[in-house]
């Protein structure tokens, strides 16, 4: 039986409320096929337009064997290029960011402007064409400050995720901050081990003290059912509506995209060690109420976010190999903000930085254990993993759709 098929049947006949079996989490061919299915087909997060503010600015992203740029052109428009010179393919822009008046690939110097046209090549035929030699384009999207690719040939449409969560970011003004830290990990487990384990906060208590001075544990917070039912949240979201901030959950039909604004415990009003902003100068002028808790705002397969009244948390999720995922968070603050003045590095990273790392160790521990022969696919709870259960929903139903054209529709929406 090929992979396809035989991932195909697997997913079909999965015992629902139940984790994947063991070769979904570590066998090459089925990563294999989760790129070719998911990740070279969809909308990919990869940054914010903030990191590229002027013409010539760029970041590179690697997306399982695509190596990509994404940059600002003369124009102001936000493009993504397959960063592989149209002569022998060598990587154009081997830095991680940079900036440049034009892409020259350090091999041979062919030299393309910013939109990916070739500009100059040397020592070529006489019938050489130029035009038929640019970098080759990839579909790109902008919403609310983040930047979004698409690897395919024929992208899907990108319009209900912008009209989804075009109202919700539009008051925080993302796309003019500054990224005031980065912070890259890589986890030893598969990508989806990473989502499961996101999507929940049953093991919260016990592995992220420093997280729930702050967040809720309640599955209400981070799970996709019963929210609307907690008179604490819909208090909150009735206040920040009433506020003109869109709060209300809000997930798409097929269940990959998903907004909703959610409170933080007693007083807080960041994710610090006392509660109190991280950040004195606000994130956008235009969102100056107080205790506005947190806006998550989730994408399939690749970002969860955190948007506060001081600053934002953004995460991106890249596959590097079946056992192994690159996690990267970057903070968000005001592009007015000082450091040492406004907020101090240290106390505005605290919080995530360990529960990023607590986070690491819990996943390479599920992965050690799923390796066991022994291994065989468990019980979520019903009541704390309900967005686990959401998330293993999609990816079956995406992979089944895309395998075989059928449909099944989400039976957990809230």
């Amino acid at each position: 039986m090929d992979i396809r098929s035989d991932v195909l049947r697997k997913l079909k006949n999965r015992r629902e409320g139940h984790s994947l079996e063991q070769a979904f989490y570590i066998d090459p061919d089925h990563y294999k096929l989760d790129l070719e299915t998911i990740w070279y087909r969809d909308w990919l997060f990869v940054g914010h337009d903030c990191e590229i503010p002027k013409a010539g600015n760029y970041f590179t992203v690697q997306i399982g064997d695509y190596p990509v740029v994404i940059t600002r052109d003369r124009t102001g428009t936000v493009r993504a290029l397959h960063n592989s010179c149209r002569h022998r393919g060598s990587r154009v822009c081997t830095q991680h960011r940079g900036s440049s008046a034009k892409l020259v690939c350090p091999y041979h110097q062919w030299t393309y402007e910013l939109d990916g046209s070739l500009l100059f090549a040397r020592h070529m035929a006489e019938d050489f064409d130029k035009s038929q030699h640019g970098l080759k384009r990839v579909h790109c999207e902008t919403v609310g400050g983040y930047i979004f690719l698409c690897l395919a040939d024929e992208a899907p449409d990108f319009a209900p995720f912008r009209a989804t969560v075009e109202p919700y970011l539009a008051r925080h003004r993302l796309g003019e901050t500054k990224v005031a830290f980065e912070s890259t990990i890589i986890e030893k487990g598969n990508w989806k081990l990473v989502w499961e384990n996101n999507r929940e906060c049953y093991h919260c208590a016990a592995n992220h003290p420093e997280l729930c001075r702050t967040y809720p544990e309640a599955p209400t917070a981070t799970g996709v059912q019963g929210a609307k039912d907690d008179p604490v949240i819909a208090a909150h979201w009735e206040k920040c509506e009433a506020a003109g901030l869109p709060s209300e959950f809000r997930m798409s039909p097929t269940g990959q995209f998903r907004a909703a604004r959610m409170p933080l415990i007693q007083d807080a009003e960041s994710y610090t060690m006392s509660g109190a902003r991280a950040v004195q100068r606000p994130l956008s002028n235009e969102v100056l109420e107080s205790h506005i808790g947190t806006l998550l705002l989730f994408h399939y397969p690749t970002t969860w976010n955190h948007v506060l009244a001081d600053h934002a948390i953004t995460f991106r999720v890249l596959p590097l190999g079946p056992e192994l995922t690159q996690v990267t968070t970057k903070w968000l603050v005001s592009k007015d903000a000082v450091e040492g003045v406004d907020y101090r590095l240290d106390e505005l990273t605290h919080v995530w930085t360990e529960t990023n790392d607590q986070d690491r160790r819990i996943v390479e521990e599920n992965a050690f254990g799923i390796r066991s022969p022994a291994y065989q696919p468990g019980p979520y709870s019903p009541e704390d993993e309900g967005g686990v259960m959401q998330f293993v929903e999609w990816y079956a139903n995406f992979m089944i759709d895309r395998l075989d054209g059928g449909r099944k529709p989400l039976s957990r929406v809230a």
